[in-house]
């Protein structure tokens, strides 16, 4: 018995590791593509005053590269979100055992 919940917590450790390190990863690449972003928005206000021609043309591409990213983005998002969601299903199915019960039991004293 002792040994299961022993196995439990270092199990429920490692799975918390794995989506803090999931977390950070997907954190980074977000804070990258927005800081891209950022930059794209400037060019493209930049274009949009110079009213020029070929600047004009430009943004069209760089509206697509601009949409791209936040596509990007919205997949980081999901893709933490499922990675939670597995967490709390994984860690529900460690502390019942196989049994279905709840996730805690109190003790009677």
């Amino acid at each position: 018995m002792e040994d299961d919940i022993f196995s439990s917590i270092s199990n429920g450790a490692h799975i918390e590791a794995k989506f803090l390190q999931t977390f950070q990863k997907n954190f980074v690449q977000v804070q990258n593509i927005l800081d891209q972003n950022r930059l794209l928005i400037n060019e493209i206000n930049q274009n949009h005053e110079s009213k020029i021609p070929d600047n004009l043309t430009r943004n069209v591409g760089l509206i697509r590269e601009l949409n791209n990213n936040i596509r990007r983005v919205v997949d980081l998002y999901a893709n933490l979100s499922d990675s939670a969601k597995s967490i709390d299903v994984s860690s529900e199915g460690e502390s019942a055992n196989g049994r279905g019960v709840q996730k805690r039991v109190r003790s009677s004293h």
